[in-house]
């Protein structure tokens, strides 16, 4: 006879294991050393690894590898000028641009700004069945 076999009312009640914060800090920090693997880390605690990354979640990420891999944040100076510099190309005129279409193989297809939207996209579906 299983366990499942047995009425759930006549089963021991299972007991959560309470862990204290300071536990956690010790768990959470073990599994955030260089090379560490948080699971073989939840395996050794006796623990699902899951519970690792909500209680890394719960502490705000404070303890992350990320932390230790990503160099810190820095700032590049930038300077704005009162003489901006000439465009590269002229604006288009409204109704005289053009359109390039790189479908997936490989096929282009160039149409004016006065393309008729309905005839372009019969013409796409057509192109991307072949």
């Amino acid at each position: 006879m299983s366990a499942r076999d047995v009425p759930a009312d006549s089963r021991p009640a299972r007991k959560r294991r309470q862990w204290s914060a300071e536990e956690k800090r010790q768990i959470l920090a073990e599994a955030s050393e260089p090379g560490a693997s948080v699971a073989v880390v939840a395996r050794r605690h006796d623990l699902n690894a899951n519970l690792l990354f909500t209680w890394r979640r719960a502490a705000g990420g404070a303890i992350s590898r990320s932390r230790e891999i990503a160099p810190p944040v820095t700032f590049v100076p930038a300077t704005i000028t009162a003489d901006p510099a000439p465009p590269i190309a002229p604006p288009a005129r409204a109704g005289t641009g053009r359109m390039e279409i790189a479908l997936a193989g490989g096929d282009r297809v160039t149409v004016g700004a006065d393309v008729d939207a309905a005839a372009l996209a019969r013409v796409l579906k057509v192109l991307s069945r072949r």
